[in-house]
């Protein structure tokens, strides 16, 4: 563990703690951030001392991203989310842009260190040590992705080794040359780097990575993509959850059953998406503590999680949510009347071997929306069983075709696996 005494906590000097910390947090948000103070005072709180507990809490509004957006818009580049002068900020990144407009996020040292420290809670978690070699191959732009890692794994002591700048066979050989240990980087692109490699004639399971660590999507969540990467690599693959907005807020332990949300650090809420009512299965609302530059306050995540209900057997306290991230909300499809999330249509998919890569195409039929699955697989027997088993798991009967080997598109950062043609 990274830190034993935080994160084996009793439940209630857990809550004492984050009680206190956000308190803190509130008096300064109150006291010169305009998003937030213009927020909390149309829901009626005017003073820190409205706050008198939990219940309080829960009555603060939710924020969503579209806020986040038309802020921006509405006072550019960097929006009214920013409690200190502009001198106090160092750092710039920003969101993918997958699911809206892209956000600009400053960063204050202090809230810098502080995602350093939250990475290097979800390492430590994976075994990483001082004595592993920890690569990134991700190409240190403006979004934030695995900038944070990188100076977590420093702040572990480890060697850090950054891929920027270099092709997917360059970063093959770097990892060779460097003797990497630890692999840093999207379930989707630790596929693609195994598949590289095979090409090649080389096999990445004889070589000294004995740990992978994902985030970007919930691939590394999902048994079989985590069994795929694990076959291909050699190593034990890790799950990793977090957002440019909140923060790297999700880990996984030795056990790998399912993410601990790092609630030293983030107030963690469950919600039911259509009402906002606490749920057991539902949307991950999520509120950080030390990111007081521009904080996200019960924001509402859009990733769809089931809280477990046994303690874990690593000794950790935190919230752990079973499967991990199970999908996003504004990902999900109704085809035929039926809920169909992309990450279960993974999970299939990524049973079988002879398959490369996929994709899911969306159409419309008349008045509905329809869905086939393209996969890479030369055999028709494999896209047949593969047919079957969506069918199987699903409760629908989907197309599958097969097209050429190399044909999909292969991602460094998030996958976009779901296309409207």
């Amino acid at each position: 563990m990274f830190d034993r005494g935080l994160e084996t906590q009793a439940p209630d000097a857990l809550r004492e703690h984050q009680w206190r910390r956000f308190q803190a947090m509130a008096r300064e948000l109150l006291g010169s951030n305009a998003f937030v103070r213009a927020k909390w005072r149309a829901a009626g709180l005017a003073a820190v001392d409205d706050l008198r507990g939990w219940d309080d809490f829960g009555r603060l509004p939710f924020t969503w991203k579209r806020e986040f957006v038309e802020d921006q818009a509405a006072h550019p580049p960097f929006g009214t989310n920013l409690t200190y002068p502009l001198e106090r900020y160092v750092r710039v990144h920003q969101t993918s842009g997958t699911s809206a407009e892209p956000i600009r996020w400053l960063e204050t040292q202090a809230s810098w260190d502080w995602w350093t420290r939250c990475w290097a809670f979800v390492l430590r978690a994976a075994g990483v040590t001082p004595a592993d070699r920890v690569f990134f191959p991700f190409s240190f732009g403006l979004f934030v992705g695995f900038w944070a890692g990188f100076e977590g794994a420093r702040a572990l002591g480890a060697l850090a080794i950054s891929g920027g700048g270099q092709d997917s066979l360059a970063r093959l050989a770097s990892m060779d040359a460097l003797g990497a240990t630890v692999l840093v980087c999207t379930p989707s692109y630790a596929l693609h780097l195994a598949a590289l490699a095979r090409e090649r004639g080389i096999d990445p399971s004889a070589g000294r990575v004995r740990i992978t660590v994902h985030a970007g999507e919930p691939g590394a969540g999902i048994p079989a993509v985590r069994a795929r990467i694990e076959a291909q690599w050699g190593a034990r693959a890790f799950d990793h959850a977090g957002m440019t907005e909140v923060g790297a807020y999700g880990y996984e332990c030795a056990e790998q059953a399912g993410l601990h949300v790092n609630e030293s650090e983030f107030v963690a809420e469950v919600v039911e998406p259509a009402t906002g009512a606490p749920a057991r299965e539902g949307e991950l609302v999520l509120t950080n503590l030390g990111r007081l530059g521009a904080p996200a306050i019960r924001y509402r995540t859009g990733d769809r999680v089931r809280v477990a209900d046994a303690p874990c057997a690593c000794g950790r306290t935190f919230l752990r949510l079973e499967g991990g991230i199970l999908g996003r909300l504004d990902d999900m499809l109704i085809v035929r009347g039926v809920n169909v999330f992309p990450a279960a249509v993974e999970g299939i998919v990524r049973r079988f071997p002879d398959v490369d890569e996929f994709q899911i195409e969306v159409f419309r039929a008349g008045e509905l929306d329809e869905v086939r699955v393209l996969l890479e697989a030369g055999d028709p027997a494999t896209v047949r069983s593969v047919q079957e088993a969506l069918h199987v798991g699903l409760g629908l009967r989907l197309e599958v075709r097969s097209v050429p080997l190399r044909s999909l598109p292969r991602h460094e950062l998030k996958a976009r696996r779901v296309v409207r043609p």
